[in-house]
């Protein structure tokens, strides 16, 4: 005889059975230190699992480990939704991390017009610094006159492109983000016009055409390709470290040769910094993007790419032209 049948009294001996059902017949009494259920608690007529149904000893969850207030737990599909933040969450609602959403695609397609639409209006000022600087003659002889601009350009450039790189502060605080990325669109295109004013015309149209092309090119490589260009950071900054080094080289021994083979490694390091560029814009399934709210700094790293790599193809078609 098993232990529990030694220590309970079946409800068969001496006294009035229970209505069928309420009992499973043939079973003891539950011991009598309130162990009986509630009132109601017994299930109805054969609701009791069949042998060995019930969970092994300790297959209770643990004490605490029922709902609070009897609630029962939500749906599974609730169950699925990532918590963020300490606290329980309140109303079904969680508190999100500060990049949590930007996968979605409505929230990424809204950064991206966001980004080109500033980067259209840099580029539309630097092309009226270009178109002024190649087929305006009085400009081009005001340039050539006033050198020391250049010198103030080029330190008003390398100042705001600092601080818009390196200050996370000043490129996310509107609207000095928005003055600064002017000023040094001002600046840059300025630079750029006084370098296009030493080519012939036809020359600057060409290297505009194939830019366009290019970056045109490059940018729906970016967005349609399955290769993830983010994880070649390290790699573009290393060979854009040699460029300038050879670049300072070139200028203690300079050719065309030396010209051409630098403009061709820099047109292709800056494409393929576009296409970096570009992917850590999009974000999605790439291991590496930039967060939405630095709409400026992806504006202004997707612009000096497209300036260099106009500048670089600039500088092949004129070592290739005549002298």
């Amino acid at each position: 005889m098993s232990t529990w049948q030694q220590t309970q009294t079946p409800y068969g001996s001496g006294a009035a059975p229970p209505p069928p059902g309420f009992f499973p017949q043939g079973a003891p009494y539950p011991k009598a230190d309130g162990g009986y259920p509630a009132a109601g608690g017994y299930p109805a007529a054969g609701g009791y699992p069949g042998a060995g149904g019930y969970p092994a000893a300790g297959g209770y969850p643990a004490a605490g480990g029922y709902p609070s207030g009897g609630a029962y737990p939500p749906p599974y599909a609730q169950q699925n939704v990532p918590y963020y933040g300490a606290g329980a969450p309140e109303n079904n609602s969680f508190n999100a991390p500060e990049n949590f959403g930007f996968s979605d695609k409505t929230i990424r397609k809204n950064f991206i017009c966001k980004v080109y639409s500033i980067l259209m209006c840099q580029l539309l000022i630097t092309l009226i610094f270009v178109a002024m600087a190649t087929f305006h003659e009085a400009t081009k002889l005001y340039i050539r006159e006033h050198s020391g601009l250049s010198i103030i350009a080029i330190i008003v450039t390398f100042g705001t492109l600092i601080a818009l790189a390196c200050c996370e502060d000043l490129r996310r605080k509107s609207p000095t983000n928005f003055i600064l990325l002017f000023v040094f669109t001002l600046a840059e295109s300025f630079l750029l016009a006084v370098s296009v004013s030493r080519y012939y015309p036809d020359q600057v149209l060409l290297a505009l055409g194939l830019t366009t092309l290019i970056c045109f090119a490059l940018t729906i490589f970016a967005f349609q390709t399955k290769i993830d260009f983010t994880v070649m950071g390290g790699f573009l900054t290393v060979a854009v470290i040699v460029l300038l080094v050879a670049s300072i080289v070139a200028i203690f021994f300079p050719g065309k040769l030396m010209t051409l083979i630098i403009a061709s490694a820099g047109a292709i390091i800056f494409s393929l910094y576009l296409i970096y560029d570009t992917q850590m814009m999009v974000g999605g399934d790439h291991k590496y993007s930039i967060s939405p709210e630095e709409y400026i700094f992806a504006a202004l790293t997707i612009y000096v790419d497209i300036i260099n790599i106009f500048m670089y193809i600039l500088a092949i078609i004129g070592a290739s032209g005549d002298d």
